[in-house]
């Protein structure tokens, strides 16, 4: 892919700040961190002055004058390009989104170097290697092993940091469905601090001297005695952050083993990124998906006697039903 070249003068009300500041001005979806890369690198440079000294992020502009920012393409990478299917929701030059289905690791590491999420994507879109990052191209969020649904990446190096900034200012939002154990009467939310578990290193878990700030929002749909069907939204994005929060409250996801219990009653932690929501990079109209969790979902509410909506007509705003 060849360097993408961008052209911006300098004008009246621009005048004497600082260059990267200009920069950040004029490509609002790049973060301050790489634009100040892209001027260490020598990608950024003065038009018409026949001067090729690499210029400084603390350079103060100057009226007419004419800088030419080298957007270089992302980096390759060697993640092998395997013929996955995909369920696609939305595409287009700039995003995807995808509908991962049960037992996908969403990218390469230990225990799983092929077969990811990540080698599907690089196979289908080739242009994302390298997007944010080597190792994990164009992912903005994860998704465990076992938790389906919706999930966002970026196709080019601009959208990612567009989308990242999004994901930093909550306005890319992320709503989730859960069974879980016990009755919630009321809906609400959880903030407790998650850090890395003291003992078992490969678990999360409420931290509150070393763990960071962390919040989760929840209603309740549908509750009975002994189960609950509950709608999520995220307000931080913490590694397991409502498998833990959930346990926390006493209320863990039904079927899962690492920090929940109810095995007996299904196989995987009933848990699925059900919304999403955020502004496109391109055309900055807002974008709004959803999907249905799969079958084994909809059985396990049978199961526990909890009824199935009709999803399309889910809202935040829903009211608890009590069954």
């Amino acid at each position: 892919m060849d360097d993408q070249a961008l052209v911006f003068e300098v004008d009246e009300s621009h005048q004497a700040m600082r260059l990267d500041q200009f920069l950040i001005s004029k490509l609002p979806n790049v973060s301050r961190t790489v634009i100040q890369r892209w001027i260490q690198n020598g990608n950024i440079s003065l038009q018409n002055e026949g001067n090729s000294k690499k210029l400084k992020a603390s350079l103060l502009v100057q009226q007419h004058q004419m800088f030419k920012v080298i957007v270089p393409p992302p980096v390759s990478s060697d993640i092998k390009a395997q013929p996955i299917k995909l369920e696609i929701i939305f595409e287009d030059p700039h995003v995807i989104v995808i509908n991962k289905p049960i037992g996908m690791v969403v990218h390469p590491g230990a225990g799983h170097f092929d077969q990811t999420l990540v080698n599907a994507l690089v196979y289908h879109c080739p242009e994302i290697q390298g997007v944010g990052g080597v190792r994990r191209p164009g992912l903005l969020q994860r998704l465990d092993k076992n938790t389906s649904g919706l999930l966002v990446v970026a196709k080019t190096d601009l959208s990612f940091q567009f989308l990242t900034r999004q994901l930093k200012s909550r306005t890319l939002t992320r709503e989730y469905l859960a069974i879980v154990n016990g009755q919630l009467p009321n809906n609400g939310s959880i903030e407790a601090p998650i850090g890395r578990h003291l003992v078992h290193r490969k678990k999360m878990a409420v931290e509150p001297i070393h763990g960071k700030f962390a919040l989760t929002f929840f209603r309740v749909l549908y509750t009975n005695i002994k189960f609950s069907l509950l709608l999520l939204k995220l307000g931080t994005g913490r590694t397991h952050q409502i498998r833990v929060h959930l346990n926390y409250i006493h209320h863990s996801i039904v079927g899962d083993d690492l920090y929940g219990q109810n095995r007996d009653v299904t196989s995987r932690p009933m848990l699925h990124s059900f919304r999403m929501s955020f502004l496109h990079p391109v055309s900055l109209q807002r974008q709004q998906f959803y999907v249905a969790p799969p079958n084994d979902f909809i059985d396990c509410l049978q199961l526990v006697g909890l009824p199935t909506p009709s999803w399309e007509t889910i809202d935040w705003d829903e009211n608890l039903k009590e069954q």
